[in-house]
């Protein structure tokens, strides 16, 4: 026994020692790696069952969509399929949409001239609020009908959870986590949701990297302007035969613009103010299921295509009216719209885009849906938001502001990367109760919008882009 007590001290003083030399990190990885070949050999010895297709079905699938090589090009392929069909599906809806409610506006506007109701209470409720709630429903509610439907039919498949576990090896290298790529899946639909769903991430340090970086992410509400502003610069300037797949393609490189974007910035604030070791992932990678399709539309309908539309729409029309009052309040014959416009022209110009675009992006803030109804406000004389019938006619009042592919690709840059809505912040706010990290997680974007921007920009004059 006073033999065997020495040894035993000696043999756990030379394992300490052992881990003393480790790091953080490998301590986790080891630790990971020996739960894990535990489980396999507990279930090796103690569970036999038969060979079940399902199975069979589930381990050929996963084989495919997990694998190294071509697990990556599934998920863009997938994400692809399902930008081309909401390109395809939105076009006649959106058209039928914006005849309607605009010939419902005249009506409107006949209606109150009976009432020999104000100049000014016209311009305001017509031309300011209805036109712009009028823009945000066609050019949105056919895209995110469709959008959300594919996307929801994904997640009852049960393919998210695989997006998650090839992200993994990518978050981890950065300082970050694996469950943040669900966090990222949400965010597609809005950042706000995507900023909630951080809370499944147990390590404080790893959930607040999430929670600053889901902006990078294009929400449902950026994706109307970024399909219709590459529908109509990028695709012809590129791809002269240019349809729906050219600019599925686009809007695919504005969703891996901003991923690089979450990796860079994710590697930046885990190697600075926010160093740690990663934590261990591991997930449970759920069956695929046969999707109940009434029950997807439903859900997907109600939970979350009305709720971003009744959102969009809440903010669209104050919006409107606030543009045409600066628009039409003139201070030494200049309205204040044009003046605020001006002051921002310099900074716009440096880095591809004008001041009337980061006015727009101003005005904004409530919702990333209303920028570009906003900005047509803008451009048009008196701030009235012009009856544009037609694709063509809207591509001609761009080109006539001094629009360019050039302008259009730091537009799509600038609307993926700038700062989050107003109800993003909010629920930043609500997640952290931090005021400072609040701010952070609405310049840092700004700051990475502006850099992206300015390197586009200069890049594009190097090589006589115009």
């Amino acid at each position: 026994m006073k033999n065997s007590i020495p040894h035993s001290l000696q043999d756990i003083m030379k394992v300490t020692e052992e881990a003393r030399v480790l790091s953080d990190s490998e301590v986790t990885c080891i630790i990971a790696k020996s739960v894990r070949e535990t489980s396999e050999k507990i279930y090796k010895e103690n569970v036999r069952s038969a060979a079940r297709p399902e199975r069979d079905l589930t381990s050929f699938l996963d084989n495919i969509l997990t694998s190294p090589v071509t697990g990556y090009m599934c998920m863009a392929l997938l994400l692809l399929a399902v930008f081309w069909i909401t390109l395809v599906g939105a076009n006649w809806p959106s058209s039928i949409l914006f005849e309607l409610l605009f010939a419902i506006e005249s009506r409107f506007v006949t209606f109150l001239n009976a009432c020999n109701a104000k100049e000014w209470f016209i311009g305001i409720t017509v031309f300011g609020a209805y036109r712009s709630l009028a823009w945000v429903i066609s050019v949105m509610l056919p895209p995110i009908a469709i959008f959300f439907p594919c996307f929801t039919l994904l997640e009852d498949l049960g393919y998210l959870p695989r997006i998650a576990f090839n992200l993994d090896t990518f978050f981890k290298r950065v300082g970050s986590h694996g469950k943040q790529a669900l966090t990222m899946c949400m965010g597609f639909g809005c950042n706000a949701a995507g900023v909630v769903a951080c809370r499944i991430i147990d390590s404080p340090r790893e959930r607040l990297i999430a929670l600053l970086t889901n902006t990078f992410v294009p929400c449902n509400g950026r994706f109307p302007a970024i399909i219709l502003v590459s529908s109509l610069f990028l695709k012809a300037s590129v791809f002269p035969t240019g349809d729906a797949g050219t600019t599925a393609l686009w809007l695919l490189f504005s969703i891996f613009l901003g991923v690089a974007v979450t990796f860079i910035v994710s590697y930046a604030l885990s190697s600075t103010i926010l160093k740690g070791i990663p934590s261990a992932f591991a997930i449970e990678l759920p069956p695929y299921r046969r999707p109940q399709i009434t029950k997807v539309l439903v859900r997907s309908f109600l939970d979350k295509t009305v709720f971003v539309l009744a959102r969009a729409a809440a903010v669209a029309a104050p919006a409107g009216a606030v543009t045409w009052l600066l628009a039409n309040t003139y201070t030494q014959g200049t309205s204040l719209l044009l003046r605020l416009a001006n002051a921002l022209g310099p900074m716009g110009r440096l880095i591809g885009l004008d001041g009337f675009i980061l006015t727009a992006f101003l005005l904004g803030l409530p919702a990333n849906e209303i920028v570009l109804p906003i900005l047509m406000m803008a451009y048009s004389s008196g701030g009235v938001m012009v009856d544009i019938s037609s694709l063509s006619a809207l591509h001609s009042l761009l080109v006539s502001c001094g629009w360019t592919a050039r302008t259009a690709l730091c537009f799509i840059a600038f609307s993926v990367l700038h700062y989050p809505c107003a109800t993003t912040l909010w629920t930043v706010w609500h997640e952290t109760q931090s005021f400072k990290w609040t701010v952070f997680s609405a310049l840092m974007p700004l700051a990475v919008a502006f850099f992206i921007c300015f390197l586009l920009a200069q890049g594009c004059a190097v090589l006589g882009i115009a």
